[in-house]
């Protein structure tokens, strides 16, 4: 974790110059390879749900680490510090998230034709199929459209122009319970709790962690 806070340490040159709209005109080698640096670094913490510092602590960090060759702190205390500030951030993106997850499907099961399964995925039948059922040792071609629960895209087979094809065992496990009922020239909209998701993982900056999903699916054939 010692690199996270030397990272964070750099990472403080590129908050002050964003905050300020004034570049620092980048004359030599060093002064290139510091600000990319700080770029990747940024980027690292803030895709770990880091984004809010005490600037003024984090520059006294800075020169103590790699000006006068010390610290104000332990190093395993700085880990534990890390560590705990993380999990905090983590708990409250969880809490959000599943809380809105939470309420949009108890109100999705109300609607006329959702089907709420034990394990909480949500399906509503646009076409009945009349082909095979896959299994789960099975191939499938598929068109389908995926959105987040405020109606934002992230994913589309319709606007690639080309069905997708994969295992039945290969996506996320609210796909795979679905595609086994399915059968083949259905289309069905299904709704995915986190945890039949993506569960605790961002997929990049398009899914937050704990995001519950609404997938468009047509089982076009199942794949010799």
């Amino acid at each position: 974790m010692k690199k996270i806070l030397i990272a964070s340490l750099f990472c403080l040159l590129i908050s002050q110059t964003f905050a300020q709209h004034n570049h620092t005109k980048l004359k030599t080698q060093i002064d290139s390879v510091s600000y990319a640096l700080g770029m990747n670094i940024a980027s690292s913490l803030k895709s770990g749900g880091i984004d809010t510092l005490n600037y003024t602590v984090f520059s006294e960090a800075l020169k103590d680490l790699l000006q006068y060759n010390h610290a104000n702190m332990d190093g395993q205390l700085s880990n534990t510090v890390i560590n705990n500030y993380v999990s905090q951030i983590k708990a409250l993106e969880m809490e959000k998230f599943t809380a809105e997850g939470t309420a949009f499907l108890a109100e999705n099961a109300k609607k006329k034709g959702v089907i709420t399964l034990p394990s909480g995925l949500q399906y509503k039948v646009i076409t009945k199929g009349t082909g095979a059922i896959p299994t789960e040792n099975q191939r499938v071609k598929t068109h389908y459209r995926g959105t987040l629960i405020n109606g934002k895209q992230f994913d589309s087979s319709y606007d690639r122009g080309e069905p997708a094809t994969f295992g039945v065992t290969q996506v996320i496990a609210g796909w795979t319970e679905a595609l086994k009922m399915m059968p083949v020239g259905s289309k069905w909209e299904l709704f995915i709790p986190y945890n039949l998701a993506y569960g605790e993982r961002a997929m990049g900056s398009d899914i937050p962690a704990y995001s519950t999903l609404i997938f468009t699916i047509e089982l076009l054939e199942i794949v010799p």
